[in-house]
C-alpha cells in the first residue's frame, strides 16, 4: 500500500490568474485584499511543493495588474458598494470606515466614498436597532435590556445620543409600527 501524497503542482501563471479569476468571480474584493487571497494561495502551494513563496511576488502583481486592466477589480467600485450596503444595514459610518480599511481600501477613498453618502447616522442607528431588534423592536424585556441595548449600539460606532434615541423611542420612525409592518402616513391636519 502506497501512502506517499502526490507530488504538489508548481505555482505557475495560468493557476494563478484561474485562482484568481475563481475569487473575483464570487466575491467584490478590492485590489489589496485580492492581493493578500493570492499571496495566502501561493504560499500554501508553494510549501506543499517545496518552494519559496517569496519567489512568486512578481507573479502576483502581474495578475493584479491584469484583472484591473480588464476591470475585473475596481477599488472604487468596491468601496461604493461595500459602503452602501453596510449603511443600509445600519453600520455606523465609524465601523463603515473600519470595514474598508480592514478590506484593504486606501484611506483617501474611505473619506470620498463617505463624504458621498446620503444616510445620516440618525438613519443608520435605527436601521441597526431594527435589523438586531433592540429597544422598540425588541419582543420582550424592553425596559431590563435598555442599557445593554445602548451599550450595543454604541460598540457598533454609533453617537450615544442617536442610540438613547432610538432605544428609548417607539419604533415608528419613517411610518413604521415596531413590528415593520408600513403604516399609511397621510398629510398632517394643522390644528383649529
Amino acid at each position: 500500500m502506497d501512502t506517499d501524497k502526490p507530488a504538489s503542482r508548481p505555482v505557475s501563471a495560468e493557476w494563478l490568474m484561474r485562482a484568481a479569476a475563481h475569487y473575483v468571480e464570487r466575491y467584490a474584493t478590492s485590489v489589496e485584499n485580492l492581493r493578500r487571497v493570492l499571496r495566502r494561495k501561493v504560499m500554501r502551494r508553494a510549501l506543499a511543493a517545496g518552494d519559496d513563496p517569496g519567489r512568486h511576488e512578481a507573479l502576483i502583481e502581474t495578475t493584479l495588474a491584469r484583472l484591473v486592466d480588464l476591470g475585473l477589480v475596481d477599488d472604487r467600485s468596491f468601496a461604493e458598494g461595500r459602503a452602501a450596503s453596510l449603511r443600509r444595514r445600519g453600520t455606523s459610518r465609524s465601523m463603515t470606515a473600519a470595514k474598508l480599511r480592514q478590506k484593504g481600501v486606501d484611506g483617501e477613498m474611505i473619506n470620498e466614498v463617505l463624504a458621498e453618502d446620503e444616510t445620516d447616522e440618525a438613519t443608520a442607528a435605527f436601521a441597526y436597532a431594527r435589523r438586531r431588534r433592540l429597544g422598540p423592536f425588541r419582543l420582550r424585556q424592553r425596559a431590563e435590556r435598555r442599557d445593554k441595548d445602548v451599550a450595543a449600539m454604541v460598540r457598533a460606532g454609533h453617537a450615544y445620543g442617536h442610540a438613547v434615541a432610538v432605544i428609548d423611542g417607539s419604533g415608528d420612525r419613517f411610518g413604521e409600527d415596531a413590528s415593520g409592518d408600513e403604516r399609511h402616513i397621510g398629510p398632517v391636519e394643522p390644528e383649529r
